[in-house]
């Protein structure tokens, strides 16, 4: 069977944008980002906020592509980029002192994707 692309406009243009970013600059970690919001909806990853406290070091970039939700405490101050956050997630990252940003606002901040660390 042929593997089909998400059907969302905005996730296309993303994973295109991602695609290309990786292919100019040779980056890595935007063509992994590309290659996990690829696969299918029913499959899309979803990290709580405990998670990305556990794993995040002060002051890191964490991309995630899927969802944040907002299960746990937060503690670090860290940036997150993700595909989309629930409104729990984004109020307890802001309140931690990080931002909860896209993923595309991650690729014009930090084109050479230094510091970016993907949690599934």
């Amino acid at each position: 069977m042929k593997r089909t692309l998400p059907t969302n406009p905005k996730t296309r243009r993303l994973i295109r944008m991602l695609r290309r970013a990786s292919r100019s600059s040779n980056v890595g970690v935007w063509r992994d980002l590309s290659e996990l919001l690829s696969i299918p909806t029913r499959k899309r990853i979803s990290v709580n906020v405990s998670k990305i406290d556990k794993f995040a070091k002060e002051g890191e970039f964490i991309a995630v592509p899927g969802k944040v939700l907002g299960f746990g405490n937060i503690t670090k101050k860290v940036d997150v980029a993700a595909l989309s956050f629930s409104p729990s997630a984004r109020e307890k990252i802001t309140s931690a002192g990080g931002r909860a940003i896209s993923l595309e606002v991650l690729l014009n901040l930090n084109p050479r994707g230094r510091g970016v660390k993907i949690l599934r």
